[in-house]
């Protein structure tokens, strides 16, 4: 499954995924990821799925969404890994755009040093930038990029990518308790950012189930410190902590449906409900998938989350 959704974005309203990655190969291993621990780590760009598969599995699935008056506000890459380790993803956008959506892409940052990475990036609407850390010491410590990655090259990446590009450049800043929410991290986080000026910074926690489960957002005071010095320093910042909702949408396959959003996206308990309220679905169809291993229930905070098996599937198949 390359396309699934529409799902409600904190960010971009309802956004069509695109996961063009196999889970899960990253440039990182981030200790808060929700998609659990990097399977195969890389830096070197390469093929997974062809151009006109991808763009056919999207348009069909922009097809089954219209066709349930679904709207959709963007086609969103938010893969199983970092999207830009794709070397189709210019070739990808370039398929998409006839569709008339608005393209985003949500990425990781680390490969931006790179100019063809750059101009790749330049084709979409909306650019999301991860900016954790702006010293070595901490960036190691909460991202644990590829050995071969430097912080400095991919600053200066960043830079040039806001010099030239005309679209809408937004960061976020994941918050770890005790990793990278410190007063001091974070004035280095806005002293860069104050060059970067993106459109938009976001403030965010981890509100998903983590690959370390030490991992654990800082309290109130500590995300509001953090929301008040980049305020000093960046025109526009947001909070980005609260629940997405449960506005997810159905195509016609109650099954493939969730299994196509929590590949990426895990769901809530109640979200799971709600949604299969909505198409008038038993919870048997959990308990099926569950019990199929295709499905796992896992607790974080004070909520029960659905979220798909990572398995090391081959690209092009499920």
């Amino acid at each position: 499954m390359i396309a699934f959704g529409p799902v409600p974005s904190r960010r971009l309203g309802k956004s069509l995924g695109i996961n063009n990655i196999p889970p899960k190969i990253c440039t990182y291993a981030c200790v808060y990821c929700q998609l659990g621990a990097t399977l195969k780590m890389q830096i070197d760009r390469q093929p997974f799925y062809t151009p006109e598969e991808l763009a056919a599995d999207v348009q069909r699935k922009v097809a089954d969404a219209q066709a349930r008056g679904e709207p959709i506000d963007y086609l969103t890459f938010v893969p199983d890994g970092e999207p830009t380790l794709d070397i189709n993803l210019g070739r990808e956008m370039a398929l998409l755009k006839p569709l008339g959506i608005k393209i985003a892409v949500i990425s990781n940052a680390s490969l931006i040093w790179r100019a063809d990475v750059r101009e790749e990036l330049a084709q979409a609407d909306w650019v999301s930038l991860k900016a954790d850390a702006a010293t070595e010491e901490t960036w190691r410590r909460v991202d644990r990029p590829h050995g071969k990655l430097d912080l400095a090259a991919i600053q200066e990446g960043m830079l040039e990518f806001a010099r030239h590009y005309d679209g809408a450049l937004v960061t976020e800043t994941m918050l770890v308790a005790g990793v990278n929410d410190g007063e001091e991290t974070m004035r280095e986080v806005a002293d860069f950012l104050a060059r970067l000026q993106p459109a938009q910074a976001y403030v965010s926690i981890p509100t998903r189930p983590p690959a370390e489960p030490w991992t654990s957002a800082p309290e109130e005071d500590v995300i509001n410190r953090a929301y008040q010095i980049l305020s000093e320093r960046v025109a526009h910042v947001e909070y980005l902590i609260g629940y997405e909702g449960n506005a997810f949408a159905f195509t016609g396959n109650v099954e493939e449906d969730l299994l196509s959003i929590t590949a990426v996206h895990p769901m809530r308990e109640d979200a799971v409900a709600a949604f299969l309220g909505r198409v008038g679905a038993a919870w048997d169809v959990v308990r099926r998938l569950v019990a199929q291993e295709q499905l796992v229930e896992t607790e974080y905070g004070s909520h029960s989350f659905y979220l798909r098996k990572l398995s090391r599937r081959k690209p092009g198949s499920e």
